[in-house]
């Protein structure tokens, strides 16, 4: 009898597992096996049904959101894995690099681009930005509490080392969290790439940057158009 998970079925349950709040692959495979038999097949994953992946979730004390549980079901399926294999490898930040610098942060779903909203991206794609470079330094995913407030809070916690925010869009009480946190959002047209709107950025900070970017660059300000 084989007991090994094919290579496909192995990826599903994978980025299944992100999908989910506070989930691993190893609490992936205790959810699963209450469903189906071991090991899965990649007809089990394709077959499960909503009502079976919420009540096997449930009983394993997983605060999942409704948007959750399709996400992870739809990855389970199969369905968006092109989209979410293959993820952008940060390179990261020695102490001291890159001075009058600012972090970015893009919510994104897939790839490097810009194509997530605040409320239910995948992750948060985090870059250094300076007038001579882009640096991918980390990637954040987002998985959380589901309730609205918690969510927010949780997200915003996330990015609080950064002074600027992309989103394809943002409700009242998530920016008021990312204000908080002296956070500029900024609300763009998604599915842009992200090194596209941050080659965008990098003119303004050559140039002379609005008071509120000089200030997070530890740079005498100059008056300038604020940025949109």
């Amino acid at each position: 009898m084989n007991n090994s998970i094919s290579d496909e079925v192995a990826l599903r349950i994978g980025m299944a597992a992100r999908a989910l709040p506070a989930c691993d692959v190893s609490h992936m495979l205790k959810i699963l096996a209450n469903i189906v038999d071991f090991p899965p097949s990649i007809e089990d994953l394709s077959g499960l049904s909503t009502k079976e992946l919420q009540a096997a979730v449930a009983g394993e004390l997983l605060n999942a959101s409704p948007h959750h549980l399709n996400d992870a079901l739809a990855l389970l399926k199969g369905e968006g894995l092109q989209e979410t294999e293959h993820l952008p490898v940060p390179k990261g930040l020695a102490e001291g690099e890159m001075p009058d610098s600012i972090r970015v942060a893009i919510a994104s779903d897939y790839g490097e681009n810009l194509n997530g909203h605040f409320g239910s991206c995948r992750q948060f794609l985090i870059y250094q930005v300076s007038a001579e470079e882009i640096r991918l330094v980390d990637l954040r995913m987002t998985a959380g509490p589901a309730s609205r407030d918690e969510k927010n809070a949780f997200r915003a916690r996330l990015i609080r080392d950064c002074q600027l925010l992309y989103v394809v869009s943002i409700g009242g009480p998530a920016a008021a969290q990312v204000i908080k946190r002296s956070i500029h959002p900024v609300k763009m047209a998604g599915g842009r790439d992200a090194r596209e709107i941050l080659a965008e950025l990098q003119n303004i900070l050559a140039a002379s940057p609005p008071p509120w970017l000089a200030r997070a660059m530890r740079q005498p300000p100059v008056n300038h158009a604020i940025l949109k």
